[in-house]
């Protein structure tokens, strides 16, 4: 079926080109500053700004490739998150992981490994200016919102930091003019789910106004079945074995994990301020609280390839299958009771809270506009995790704390001359810092001796990093003519980092594995002092010949700190742990060139871009298990493409949109010769040994993660008047990838075959949008793919010889069909 839809897709797009309606653009990335006339306003494009630049334009003036989603279609769709991002953009992915950073985000084949905290993602988030960098950010919700933006590509001179792999971008709405009171409420049937919003706006005088935005949610069931039965947990005394006992077995029952998973349980809220003492001056403060409780922090880990020829994992010694499964316990009882970070009653859980403020301020004077974000952002994610993901009687749980601040303030002028050549300027400071402890039981192995509250510990960590950064940028650009434009600038980055890591407590029957922070050879503690500088310049030319065509080539480098894996393992195996623990900042160069255009007097865009970018020590995060230890390691690599888009808007038909796109991607390491085997690897298989506790295979030439050649999407939505009361509306939309490798170290068991989702929705109300009820399905082919990849802990073995067998592989596994009821009232 998928290389069918494919066919469709592209000859689609072939088709269009051959009738002189080419191919591609998402629905909200069709805008121009076309000026529709009362002919025109029957149908046609309709325009969308975007800020790609740190000003307002139109998406299709930028020297940028942009996926820009409307307010409308964020309600349509309901785009609450940023996974449900990715339905909109074929070419970004999601992978929500329950350790290290929380999540995976990869765009055209780039991204950041899940298992570390200490990686920012490569693809950077920014709320109203500010830059969020944190993996955890896929736990926030997002509402009410005015646009999204997903900007493809390096992004380093207008976005912050460690925009190496693009930027997602996301407004929320500020007070309008006029008074406005939303109620929202949805039911959602698979995961039994209630979700009431509420937005009140009112302009308190001509230069004040407030917005208030509020949602709970509520999850009576959930998205994934939990399929564990009971099992008793034995555990023997350290301190017993020591003196000359048996151990004093001990043994208690670990019973399932909920049913249904996660049952989530969330509340967010928004306050905003906007006062505009003069034409030329606004200020907006936006204030945000965010809590979200889940029965399950690892509740979309699924068992989906078998290292097992038997087809049975290794870790249940249940079948592997692509379902919405998954097999996890809690902590018994007894041994939660007095463990730290511990629910008394052993049950899983995350928790996530956040809070965060931003001023933005900006004057606009006649030659000179200057603009200030100041931001803070607090949060902190506490869980209790079944961490083999799939347990058994030889289970280790653990649980964690961590908190992330951040204070950031960016400064910029931005000259508005008339004559040809204008400047940008701008200076960003942030100062943050991580606190981290974590806390194991592992090796069925307690110790009566402990410490208070320790017994059942089987090595903890603690660790923190304090960063500081400063930042100065500055773009020139240059009207050649009416029609040509070159544009050039540059950022200069100094961060620096200072971090700790040690394991206070380990039980002693253990220390022979886990480095204890009195070890006698003086690395039980590692600290480390990190100073980076960079220079990343970036150049473009367009010519715009029409208000209708743009043609536009750019050079583009970008930058993302090295730093510190706080989620790391001093192992005893390890000769330089501090290796194990830093690494290098990544590092982007390439070109990207592009037309975008608007043809049959403004009903049909058409945009095409092609890129190709290099790579520089691309961060990787590897759990060496000889050594037992996570690397942070790095590779070169490259990826490079061509990116179709369309959307036509007919005056024949109004209120019809039809739209899509067919992408190729080309992402594979460039430079990889000593990675790592995968677990199980064996000399046939390209891994060769290099001593008793390391082996190694060429991964060069080898696709990234993540990665697939082929994404694209096609759909159409339609709206119209019924009578002069009310108004109908739908949109179907298809989602194709073809088929990727999730693992970077190149395992083919880990292999996701191609799929096809589909989307649709359907809405009536009012024609003044005083109501509206809506139907919103999602995945409703029901179909399971993962979107990143663990080997299975204490799987496969035999790495480096002829007698290896593989891990189990443990996919980050994707939503299941999801039906959503909705009805809106506005007065």
């Amino acid at each position: 079926m998928a290389p069918t839809v494919k066919s469709v897709l592209m000859l689609g797009c072939a088709g269009a080109a051959l009738c002189a309606t080419p191919a591609f653009a998402q629905l909200a990335e069709s805008e121009t500053d076309y000026q529709a006339t009362g002919e025109q306003a029957r149908g046609g494009l309709s325009e969308i700004v975007v800020t790609a630049r740190k000003r307002e334009e139109s998406v299709q003036d930028v020297p940028v490739a942009v996926t820009a989603i409307s307010e409308q279609v964020i309600q349509n769709r309901d785009i609450t998150s940023v996974e449900k991002i990715a339905a909109i953009a074929p070419q970004f992915n999601v992978g929500r992981a329950s350790n290290g950073s929380g999540a995976q985000l990869t765009l055209r084949g780039i991204g950041s490994s899940s298992t570390s905290i200490g990686i920012e993602q490569s693809v950077a988030v920014v709320v109203d200016g500010a830059y969020y960098g944190q993996g955890r950010i896929i736990n926030e919700g997002f509402f009410d919102l005015q646009r999204v933006e997903v900007l493809k590509g390096p992004q380093a001179l207008f976005f912050g930091k460690n925009a190496t792999a693009g930027v997602i971008s996301i407004t929320t709405n500020d007070p309008g003019p006029v008074p406005e009171f939303i109620v929202r409420g949805s039911y959602e049937f698979q995961a039994e789910q209630y979700r009431l919003a509420a937005i009140a706006s009112y302009p308190l005088s001509d230069t004040f106004g407030i917005r208030l935005a509020g949602r709970y949610t509520n999850q009576q069931g959930g998205y994934y079945t939990n399929k564990a039965e009971p099992f008793d947990y034995t555990t023997v005394d350290f301190a017993d074995l020591a003196a000359g006992g048996d151990g004093d077995p001990l043994s208690f029952t670990a019973p399932p994990a909920p049913r249904e998973q996660p049952q989530e349980e969330e509340f967010l809220g928004r306050a905003t301020l906007k006062f505009e003492p003069t034409d030329r001056l606004t200020f907006t403060l936006k204030g945000s609280y965010d809590i979200n409780n889940a029965n399950n922090n690892s509740w979309n880990y699924v068992a989906y390839r078998c290292g097992l020829d038997s087809g049975l994992s290794q870790l249940t010694g249940e079948p592997c299958a692509d379902e919405f499964v998954n097999y996890q316990n809690n902590f018994p009882a007894e041994i939660a009771a007095n463990f730290p970070v511990a629910k008394p009653d052993g049950s899983l859980f995350n928790r996530y809270e956040s809070a965060a403020g931003t001023l933005n301020i900006v004057y606009d004077a006649d030659v000179l506009q200057i603009t200030s974000v100041s931001n803070y952002q607090w949060t902190n994610n506490k869980w209790a995790c079944a961490c083999d993901f799939q347990s058994g009687p030889g289970s280790n749980w653990a649980t964690e704390d961590s908190s992330w601040d951040a204070w950031s303030q960016e400064l910029r002028f931005l000259s508005q001359l008339d004559g040809p050549l204008n400047l940008m300027v701008g200076g960003l400071y942030q100062n943050t810092t991580r606190d981290f402890d974590q806390y194991i039981i592992l090796g069925n192995i307690r110790n009566s001796a402990a410490p208070p509250g320790f017994e059942y510990v089987g090595t903890s960590k603690t660790s923190f990093t304090d960063g500081e950064t400063f930042a100065v940028f500055g773009q020139l650009t240059f009207a050649i003519t009416d029609t040509l434009e070159l544009a050039g600038g540059a950022r200069y980055t100094d961060e620096t980092k200072d971090s700790f890591f040690t394991q206070p407590y380990n039980n002693p029957a253990l220390t022979g594995i886990f480095r204890p922070s009195d070890a006698a050879d003086g690395l039980g503690v590692i600290t480390a002092r990190q100073h980076f500088e960079d220079v990343s310049p970036e150049a473009s030319l367009t010519w715009k010949p029409s208000r209708d065509l743009l043609v536009f080539g750019a050079y583009k480098t970008a930058y993302k700190s090295g730093g510190f894996s706080n989620w790391g393992i001093n192992s005893q195996f390890s000769p330089n742990p501090q290796d194990d623990l830093t690494f290098e900042p990544e590092t982007a160069e390439g070109f990207e060139v592009g037309v975008k255009s608007t043809i049959l007097d403004n009903q049909l865009r058409l945009n095409v871009i092609a890129f190709t970018y290099d790579y520089s020590d691309l961060q990787i995060d590897f759990f060496n298990s000889p050594i037992f230890a996570f690397q942070t390691l790095t590779a070169d690599a490259r990826t490079r493409g061509v990116e179709v888009e369309f959307e036509y808007a007919p005056y024949a038909v109004e209120g019809l949109n039809v739209y899509g796109s067919v992408n190729y991607t080309d992402a594979e390491y460039t430079d990889f010769a000593q990675a790592p085997c995968y677990a199980g690897q064996t000399p046939a298989a390209g891994c060769t040994p290099i001593s008793a506790i390391a082996a190694r295979q060429n991964l060069t030439g080898t696709e990234l993660s993540v990665a697939p050649d082929w994404t694209g999407n096609l759909g159409a939505s339609y709206d119209r008047d019924l009578g002069v009361d009310y108004k109908i509306g739908f949109n179907v939309d298809a989602k194709y990838s073809g088929n990727y490798n999730p693992s970077g170290f190149g395992n083919p068991l880990s292999r996701q075959d191609s799929y096809v989702t589909l989307d649709a929705g359907v809405r009536f109300g009012a024609a003044n949008d005083r109501w509206q009820i809506a139907v919103l399905g999602k995945n409703l082919t029901n179909e399971f793919y993962v979107t990143g990849v663990v080997d299975g802990p204490s799987t496969g073995g035999g790495t480096g010889t002829p007698g290896g067998f593989p891990a189990d592989q443990l996919g980050f596994g994707n939503l299941p069909r999801t039906v959503q009821v909705e009805l809106t009232t506005r007065f």
